[in-house]
This record gives structure tokens, C-alpha cells and sequence, in this order.
């Protein structure tokens, strides 16, 4: 685990006969994470705890044991699954010394890509993911769209994940989301990654910390964009970085470069006036060395995606994200997060056009539970994204048009701002799906 050491995909527990049973146990423990020894909220005893493997269709039987001081739940971040009884319910506590059987049956729709797991118990959910409570969720079938010659490339999780210490411990209270922290690529510092010249990997970028955001960058190379957020894209666009906000995930294809080395960065990055200013910093090594491959060209077009934008529009709604000058609360259209209290109530099997507005000055980012939505619009211009997502920053003083489709799930669930220190001191507010 030391700096340089080869990355280190996380172990995987994988779905077999259309079922993945898995056991969560959490717990705090000392861990090995990027060169240290210290005391982390762990899944597994692990700081990168397993990935989670499962085929669209299948079911997710999964019993989560609490063996610490205070109760905690469960999300499968992004998956498009039942909010309801004991399967993605983050209204549940799982209380100190409980285990909870959670039974999450997939849609044989359900989207190819990568997502991720983390708890969801507020208000401490910043304190538990920042802890070491998260971790990587794959769906598998994103490379059927791929060329035959490409479906069998290697692949990494680049999981991201930052901490900051006190003492021999990942600090837990008193977050401060602009402090110095440390960036870790599955748990590692600086790790190295492998490649061959001319080689394309796939690698599955996840940002799975609790508040802060990157801006990666690969030198000398571009990303080619396959999937954002778990969503295939119509067309591989290119980027030469990509801002991955709290919660953000891009699949994204990778060729190796001339022999050398090369560098993974975060680049600097501000969220605004009343935000934080997050510096540039080393994430990864990339060695190209070998023999040299020859690939065939990627494809324009990569999987079908559904247009909202010719939808039948059955409501408009506007969503406001505000806060005190303190920063020390943050509201949805002027409330607080009360679980008691339903905010919304969408119809299921319609189109809805959201606005979500941000009367702040530094910028949030935007999740929705259950149901991915087709971002339209950033400030006023149109935006083609090539797919959906589940999670979109908000500019500061700023504001974004999306378009939701509510299908196959009804219940209670939540909208929130994925920077869980927001989420935490209130922003949050109930979405309920009826017939």
C-alpha cells in the first residue's frame, strides 16, 4: 500500500445463477490505507471494501450487520430499484448490534456501468462515508457495445476516495470540506497503473467520497467517454478532463501513450465564492511499456439511448437549493429535511421537467434516488450530454433543466445535494412516486 506500489483493483463478490448473496459487516477498525495505519469505518474490516458484481435481472440478498456505536442504512447510489421496504429504503436505522436482510431485485433494463454503495443514515452520513463507508457497485454488459475485438480489454476501478487524519485515526467530526485531505486510488497513494502503447483499457472512474470534487485529467491523453453516471452513451465523446462532483461516475476508454510515465491528476477546481477551492494533486502513475498494440478505431455511436426531449410533459416543477451565510444550513425550497414530511409527489409512468435553481454562491451537486434524468439545459443553453445521469452540479447563482421519467417504482425516496456536509445540515427533501 505504500506510494507507487501497483494499483490494486478492490476484491469482487460476484452475482452468480441471477443472485449475489453478500454479507456487510460494519465496523471500526484499523486499516492499511495509502501507507498508514489507521482507525477507519469499514465494510469488511476494508477501507476499499468489496465491488459488488451483479447482471441486469438479477437479485441483491445482502444482510448488513452494525457493530458500531451508532445506527446506520444502506444506498445502492444510482441504481434503478424499489425505494421501499427492504430494498433501497434509506429511511431504515439499523441500529448498534442489528443486522438488516436487505432483498434487492434488479429490472432486466437495468443499466450497464458502474454505481456505488455507501451509507445513508442522516445526519451523519458525511461523517460515515468520509470514515471509509463506501464502495463500488458494477453492472455488467457496458462492453456488448463495444466492438468484438474490444469486449475482453482490461479494466480497473478508480475508485476515489479522500480522507483526513487526526492523530492514528480518519477523521469523522468536525468535516471541513476545503481542509487538506488525501486522495486515494482504491485506498492507494499514488499508485501505479499499467498499460502497453497503443492498448485501450476501460476504467471505471467513481468519485465515492463524501463532500469533495475532481477534475481529472490524464497527461497527454484523452478520456473517450462510453458511460456517465451508469448510463451508456449514444455517441463516444472525448474529453480532456472530466468534473466528477460528488457522487459522479464515468466509464471511460483509455489508450496507452508513448513508452513512459505519465500522470493521473485532479486539476485545481473551485466551487465558488462561498465554496471551497480544491487543489491540483497527483491521483495515479500511468507506465507505458511493452509491446506495442493495435487496436481497431472505436465506433461514433455506442448503445440506444431514450430522448426526453420530444416528451409529453406531465408537470414543471422548481427546485431551489439555498443556504445561510453561516453555511451551517442548507435548504430545498426553503425547507429543511424532515422525514416525516413529503415534499413532491410524482406520478409513476409520466415525464416531469424539473428547474433546479441555486441561490448560493458556490455551486452543489444534484442527486436523485430511483430514477436517472436527461440534463436539457445548464444557465439557459441547451446541453447534449449523449445520455442521462443521476448526479449534475448546479452552478453557483445558476440553474439546470432536467427531465425525469418515473417508471416501474413507487414510494418514498429523496432528492438531495450529494456534498453529504449539505445533505447533513439539511438539504434534502422527500420525493414520494404514486400510482
Amino acid at each position: 500500500m505504500r506510494e507507487g506500489a501497483p494499483l490494486r483493483d478492490p476484491p469482487q463478490l460476484m452475482s452468480q445463477d441471477g443472485v449475489l448473496k453478500a454479507r456487510i459487516v460494519v465496523e471500526r477498525r484499523q486499516v492499511d490505507v495509502a501507507g498508514r495505519k489507521l482507525w477507519a469505518l469499514t465494510y469488511n474490516g476494508r477501507y476499499m471494501p468489496p465491488t459488488l458484481r451483479i447482471q441486469p435481472g438479477d437479485r441483491l440478498e445482502l444482510a448488513m450487520e452494525n457493530r458500531l456505536g451508532k445506527y446506520t442504512n444502506l444506498h445502492v447510489h444510482g441504481l434503478h430499484v424499489s425505494p421501499s421496504g427492504d430494498s433501497d429504503n434509506v429511511f431504515i436505522h439499523i441500529h448498534p448490534g442489528q443486522t438488516f436482510h436487505y432483498s434487492y431485485r434488479f429490472p432486466g433494463n437495468l443499466s450497464p456501468g458502474t454505481y456505488w454503495y455507501h451509507s445513508h443514515a442522516h445526519p451523519m452520513s458525511a461523517p460515515q462515508v468520509a470514515g471509509g463507508m463506501s464502495g463500488v457497485i458494477i453492472v455488467g454488459g457496458l462492453k456488448r457495445h463495444l466492438p468484438p475485438a474490444l469486449r475482453y480489454i482490461t479494466e480497473h476501478v478508480i475508485a476515489l476516495k479522500d480522507f483526513q487524519a487526526q492523530g492514528d485515526a480518519i477523521k469523522t467530526e468536525g468535516l471541513r470540506i476545503g481542509a487538506t485531505t488525501n486522495r486515494t486510488v482504491n485506498g492507494q497513494l499514488n499508485p501505479v497503473i499499467r498499460i502497453r502503447p497503443g492498448e485501450i483499457q476501460l476504467w471505471r472512474l467513481a468519485n465515492i467520497s463524501a463532500n469533495i470534487y475532481y477534475k481529472l485529467h490524464l497527461q497527454g491523453q484523452r478520456f473517450q467517454v462510453i458511460a456517465h453516471d451508469a448510463n451508456p452513451v449514444d455517441r463516444i465523446w472525448p474529453a480532456d478532463s472530466l468534473l466528477l462532483a460528488a457522487g459522479a461516475r464515468f466509464d471511460v476508454l483509455v489508450r496507452g501513450g508513448p513508452p513512459g510515465r505519465t500522470q493521473l491528476q485532479t486539476l485545481p477546481y473551485s466551487t465558488g465564492l462561498a465554496g471551497n477551492q480544491f487543489p491540483q494533486a497527483t491521483l495515479a502513475t500511468v507506465v507505458s511499456e511493452g509491446e506495442p498494440m493495435h487496436p481497431p478505431a472505436l465506433p461514433s455511436t455506442f448503445a440506444p439511448v431514450e430522448n426526453l426531449g420530444h416528451a409529453t410533459v406531465a408537470a414543471r416543477r422548481t427546485i431551489v437549493f439555498s443556504e445561510n451565510k453561516a453555511g451551517t444550513a442548507y435548504y430545498v425550497n426553503g425547507k429543511q429535511f424532515d422525514p416525516n414530511r413529503v415534499d413532491i409527489r410524482s406520478k409513476l409512468n409520466t415525464v416531469e421537467e424539473w428547474t433546479v435553481r441555486n441561490d448560493s454562491d458556490e455551486e452543489h451537486s444534484f442527486h436523485l434516488h430511483v430514477d436517472d434524468f436527461q440534463l436539457m439545459s445548464i444557465n439557459g443553453r441547451p446541453h447534449q450530454g449523449h445520455g442521462w445521469q443521476d448526479t449534475a452540479t448546479v452552478p453557483a447563482r445558476g440553474q439546470l433543466v432536467i427531465r425525469i421519467h418515473f417508471t416501474d417504482y413507487t414510494g418514498k425516496t429523496v432528492l438531495h445535494c450529494h456534498i453529504l456536509n449539505h445533505e447533513d445540515k439539511g438539504m434534502m427533501a422527500v420525493l414520494e412516486i404514486v400510482r
